[in-house]
């Protein structure tokens, strides 16, 4: 079902006609709260239609506030956030309608069987009853969820309830979809099938924004990223771009043993990080048989348990850039 642009029968935006530049747009938004705290700090991004795009950052860095601005949930204090020709500042109701959002927290649904949820906000969302009906079960099918589709969300596991808002967040997608950590839950299998989903929901011209910090799935799905840290994005660009300064390192990672304090590292551990008893850095190529010396050192000093030596990834530079890696839990 390609993108909706009149989501709602009663309020419907106005139709900017095919040629029309869908492209999502934030320019210096800015919003502070009351006492001053700066939660998002001079935001500027794009996403344009068919590009699914990364928005990273520890927990408190700003993602769910510029998501609620958005939406029209929050009013920035100053910039300006723009979906075609339509201004979501000053109309938040049409970006209600032109955006499609699944929250990181589970949808309501107790009381609703599955298909019968998926459907409701197909038909909320203006769906032709026949099409919502085929969208709805092609979703179901294709997530591999067909066993619990009459039942309630209740009896639903986490997992399959997650899955059961991301199909109800897509039956009629925005022309930009909002993904806030769509994974949650989800088995390793049906994982892969939800990504797929998201890649044919970009094929079909939607924007899909995907609001995460689990920086491993990230750097597999989406086509740009940007990373932010204190109400402020500290890079933008490609997986690839962002991993270039790391070209030439290694990630090195020890597991310590439980209760021991974080060893001092030699110079060329670059930017260790320790959340529980890993503990994460990176070390020059030339470095690799100085850092499996000193890692396993720590092993048989009893400090260490094991460690593991591999390329540097894109999780390398976002500690590099954030101070915090994505293993780290959100509130």
């Amino acid at each position: 079902m390609p993108p909706s642009t009149s989501p709602s029968a009663t309020a419907a935006p106005p139709d900017a006609g095919p040629a029309a530049d869908w492209t999502f747009r934030a320019t210096d938004v800015t919003k502070v709260y009351k006492g001053g705290k700066r939660a998002n700090d001079g935001i500027s991004l794009h996403i344009e239609p068919g590009e699914v795009y990364g928005l990273l950052g520890p927990n408190g860095a700003g993602k769910s506030t510029l998501v609620k601005q958005v939406i029209g949930l929050l009013a920035p204090t100053s910039g300006s956030l723009a979906i075609g020709p339509h201004d979501l500042v000053a109309h938040p109701e049409v970006a209600r309608q032109l955006c499609s959002y699944l929250p990181q927290a589970q949808m309501p649904i107790d009381s609703f069987r599955a298909t019968e949820a998926i459907e409701l906000v197909g038909r909320i969302r203006g769906g032709q009853p026949a099409a919502v009906r085929a969208r709805a079960a092609a979703l179901v099918d294709a997530l591999d969820i067909g066993e619990w589709r009459s039942t309630t969300g209740a009896r639903l596991s986490g997992g399959v309830r997650r899955l059961v808002g991301f199909a109800m967040a897509t039956v009629v997608p925005g022309r930009l979809v909002i993904l806030d950590e769509p994974t949650n839950d989800v088995d390793p299998l049906r994982r892969r099938l939800l990504w797929q989903q998201v890649r044919a929901l970009s094929e079909a011209g939607c924007a899909v924004l995907l609001v995460t910090h689990n920086v491993l799935e990230a750097e597999k799905a989406v086509d740009r990223l940007a990373v932010v840290m204190d109400g402020r994005i500290v890079a933008e660009g490609t997986p690839s771009s962002l991993k270039a300064e790391d070209r030439g390192r290694m990630r090195l990672q020890v597991v310590l043993s439980p209760g021991v304090p974080t060893p001092d590292g030699p110079p060329w551990y670059h930017a260790p990080v320790r959340v529980g008893n890993n503990l994460v850095g990176t070390i020059a190529e030339a470095e690799t048989a100085a850092g499996i010396a000193w890692a396993q050192g720590l092993v048989d000093a009893g400090t260490a348990e094991e460690y593991a030596l591999a390329a540097s990834t894109l999780e390398d530079a976002y500690v590099r850039l954030t101070g915090h890696t994505s293993d780290e839990p959100e509130d």
